[in-house]
């Protein structure tokens, strides 16, 4: 069993469980336990066929396992087929196609990578968390961001289906097709307050770069109905460091962040794609220098993941290289 120091949502430090801060983001304020009734679904029989079951009733794109959870009291289960599970658990594969390492620390890579987005860079992210089975197999666990009071589901559409691109348009790998200019042309007449969700997404580009996150494909971005009846960036989802686990590209998209290379740095590409997508030249500014600066907490949130001491320095390398490419002019 896996030795608990730090708050397994917000990694604040002295907690053996879900902190306070961290039980009010993820349950409302509920106090509930961060081990699941369950051994892992890969180290037990009995218990494949009540996840595979829960697994066909979710409709979620992705090729890792994916499963509906709803709490009960004081406590996370399954979410039988006719209930609306308020969570999503991913615990580690076994096997990703693609993936040649570290299998068993996807969960808290992504776990890491969305809390320095969200404490460090101040990006809006799905509330997430480290749970872990009764075996004590690590898992990761994310509150559903398109349900509202009553658990209404408000509307939400993946940028794949945003520009229209299917398997059947744009072959097996249509997700991984286009630039990142596409995004932006594709958030225009859809979105109100489009040059505040452009910025977002800007960010969200240039987190994904700096962290390393080499699957950034377009079913990783969304568009979220909101309350209004508009619609916004949803929060940012699935962001994690996919180079220590396998060797990929810097960016997902086969064309990279414009559909013609205008060479040079990183930053004249990024400041090319923020002309192209019409951003305020002062925010866009304002907001390389501050994705181009070292942030001590960074580290601090490395250091408190639960991710091995091996794989702590990987990570940490990976950003450094990348800052380092940032701030080059």
């Amino acid at each position: 069993m896996i030795e608990i120091k730090n708050c397994p949502a917000t990694l604040l430090p002295g907690h053996g469980t879900y902190s306070r801060a961290g039980l009010k983001k993820l349950f409302g304020g509920t106090k509930v336990s961060h081990l699941l009734p369950y051994p892992s679904p890969f180290a037990a029989d009995g218990v494949d066929r009540q996840f595979l079951l829960n697994r066909q009733s979710v409709s979620l794109s992705g090729v890792q396992g994916k499963f509906s959870l709803i709490r009960d009291g004081h406590g996370m289960r399954l979410a039988t087929p006719d209930e609306q599970g308020t969570h999503i658990l991913k615990p580690a594969p076994q096997k990703i196609a693609g993936l040649t390492k570290n299998e068993e620390h996807l969960p808290a890579n992504e776990h890491l990578t969305m809390q320095i987005a969200e404490q460090v860079y101040k990006i809006d992210t799905a509330h997430s968390a480290m749970i872990f089975f009764g075996d004590g197999t690590p898992a990761y666990l994310v509150k559903r961001f398109d349900l509202g009071p009553g658990n209404f589901k408000y509307a939400q559409e993946d940028f794949a289906s945003l520009l229209a691109k299917t398997k059947r348009s744009h072959g097996a790998d249509f997700k991984y097709t286009g630039s990142y200019a596409d995004l932006f042309q594709a958030m225009r007449g859809k979105v109100a307050a489009y040059p505040v969700e452009a910025l977002k997404l800007f960010r969200i580009i240039v987190f994904n770069y700096l962290f390393s996150n080499g699957d950034a494909h377009l079913k990783n971005f969304s568009l979220l109905e909101t309350p209004d009846g508009d619609y916004a960036l949803s929060p940012a989802y699935d962001l994690l460091n996919t180079r220590i686990h396998v060797d990929d590209k810097d960016l997902a998209l086969d064309q990279g962040l414009l559909p013609k290379d205008p060479g040079g740095s990183l930053r004249i590409k990024l400041l090319k794609l923020a002309d192209i997508a019409d951003l305020s030249p002062k925010a866009v500014a304002k907001t390389l220098k501050q994705m181009s600066a070292p942030y001590d907490k960074t580290e601090v949130l490395i250091n408190r993941s639960f991710l091995s001491e091996k794989l702590k320095r990987n990570y940490l390398q990976t950003y450094r290289r990348r800052l380092k490419t940032l701030q080059k002019t």
